[in-house]
Order: structure tokens, then sequence, then C-alpha cells
């Protein structure tokens, strides 16, 4: 079957059934029966949805497995509106153009033990990885999954059966009943950490682990590419402290796209501030810093344009570029 273009494939949904409350598996395969291109643990696919809108979404499925992929996917009424044109239009038998797999969150490192907390559909690229460490070994694992009840909890009988490695905990949407994570955290004895969920659960997980090695602690941002964009986002200057060019960034509009539309190729990847490949030395200027990649003391001297960008009240930042 021909690429589309962008590197785009269709491929045929073999399954689209509703897994928990508002959470919908679609099972992918080539249309034409072939194998699909491998992927790691922790990978996902870029997916166009009806209206040629582009989101991403990780795989959940057996990474030993190649004849087809699972995304599972959660409807949210309140998003952008991909979500519920996918899990509303899309039907067994449709084609869905998809990317190659990409990894921003792999199972990196050689840990004595791995410790995954999962919020809601964040539980997806964990999926993955509990089914690779299950099929090829490795280290001892943990996982921590917090939903707002049990009808909302994805792959839960799955999970129940892993008896002693998987704690599931529902709060009801009441903030008093928060699962107290600290316990888990207080000390790294050895272990990584893979957190996905909403980013108030990935940001405690940071503000709790700011005393373990940042190359043990592992997020993926399932709302990846929004750039973190927020409505009253202010424009302001980027100084390149090398060249003395001055880039403007509306509102809006990103500092790594504003860097990209002026020729300077800052690498990225995940473009959600959790993996760390823009990092870009910072010469002055105060950031709202929106990343979940950099310590408190390097925060003075690096940003990451893919989500970060000035401070309110800083009309410049000046980059070492």
């Amino acid at each position: 079957m021909a690429e589309l273009e962008d590197g785009f494939t269709p491929l045929r949904v073999l399954s689209a059934d509703r897994i928990a409350e508002d959470i919908f598996r679609f099972d992918l395969a080539h249309p034409a029966g072939e194998g699909l291109p491998a992927f790691t643990a922790g990978a996902h696919l870029r997916v166009r949805v009806p209206g040629e809108l582009e989101r991403r979404y990780s795989l959940c499925s057996d990474p030993g497995e190649t004849a087809g992929y699972s995304i599972a996917v959660k409807r949210d009424a309140a998003g952008q509106g991909g979500s519920v044109a996918l899990c509303d239009q899309v039907k067994a038998g449709d084609l869905l153009p998809c990317s190659a797999p990409h990894n921003d969150f792999s199972l990196v490192g050689r840990p004595v033990a791995r410790l995954f907390i999962a919020g809601g559909i964040g539980i997806t690229p964990i999926m993955a990885m509990i089914r690779h460490l299950e099929a090829e070994g490795g280290p001892p694992w943990k996982l921590v999954y917090l939903t707002r009840s049990a009808a909302q909890t994805a792959f839960r009988e799955e999970l129940l059966a892993f008896r002693g490695k998987v704690t599931l905990h529902h709060d009801g949407g009441d903030p008093n009943r928060a699962f107290d994570l600290w316990p888990l955290l207080e000390q790294p004895r050895g272990r990584h950490i893979h957190c996905c969920g909403p980013r108030g659960l990935m940001q405690a997980v940071r503000d709790m682990t700011g005393h373990w090695s940042s190359a043990a602690v592992h997020f993926e941002d399932f709302s990846a590419g929004s750039g973190q964009i927020r409505p009253d986002d202010l424009a302001f200057t980027a100084r390149l402290a090398r060249s003395g060019t001055e880039i403007p960034v509306p509102a809006g509009t990103t500092l790594l796209s504003a860097l990209h539309r002026a020729g300077h190729a800052v690498p990225f990847s995940c473009e959600s501030g959790t993996c760390g490949s823009c990092r870009t030395g910072l010469v002055s200027g105060e950031v709202d810093h929106r990343d979940l990649v950099l310590m408190e003391h390097e925060k003075a001297m690096a940003i990451l344009p893919c989500v970060s960008r000035a401070a309110p009240g800083c009309d410049t930042l000046v980059l070492d570029l």
C-alpha cells in the first residue's frame, strides 16, 4: 500500500470497541495483510482523523506483535474535536492514515526496578511497557493507576490479573481522595519512573522527584503537539546572542515554531516539554518554564522552546544561538 504525503499510510481498522467509559480501542492492520514496522514499548503513532486533524496516540499493544497495532483513545467532548471525530466516526473496515511509530518514552536504562504511574488514558503507553516486560523479562515492575472510577479504568480486568504489582485508585474526582504518591517517591532506590497522564499529575511527580536523577524520571504527555499554548499568552521577542538577530514570537505561536520559521534548525522531538531534545541555552530573560525536564538549578541557564516562553512582563529572551 503506497504511502500518502508526509509519510502517512492508510491502515485498516479491524475493530473499534468501547473498553471503558468514553474510552475506545482501535485495532489496526495493513490493508494487504503485510507486517507493520516494528515498534518499541512507549511508542506512538501520528493519526489523521476525520476532518484532516492530526493527533498523536500511544500504542498499547504488545511490541512483539507486528501483525497489527492497537491504540486506545479517550473521547474528550471538551477537547479540540480530534478524539470525538475518531471515536464517533471511525468504524471497523475504515482506512485510517497513520505514521510509522516513533518513541519519545522508551524503556531506557538498566534500573533495579520500574515504577509506572498512570492517570486516566495515560495508561496506554504503559500497557505496551508491561506487555513487553512480561514477555521479554526485565526488572521487577509496579503500577499505580489513578482514575475517577472503575468504569473509567481502561484495561481493568487485564491489570487485576497482576496481583501484587498493580494498584488501582479511584478518587471520584475529589482532590481530598487523591492517592498519596510520596511514600513511593521518597527514596529512589535505583528505580526508574515512567509517568503518563494529566499535566497536573505529571507536575506533581516532577515536584516530588526533584531529588532523583533526571535520567531516572520519564514523562509522556498525551496532549503533545499543543505546545502548551494558553489563551493568555503574550507576544515577545527572541534575540539570538551570537548574531544579534531578533525574532518575534506572537501569542499563539511557540518559541520553537518561531525559531524554525526564521530558519534556525533547533532539534526537537516530542513538542511537549518531556524529552529535552530542544533544550537551548538561555543568556538572559525571565522564562515561564512549562517543561517537565529541567531541574530547578538548570532553569536560569536553559529553556525548552517547544513549550516555554517569556514570562509575563518580560519582553525579550536572549538565547545562546
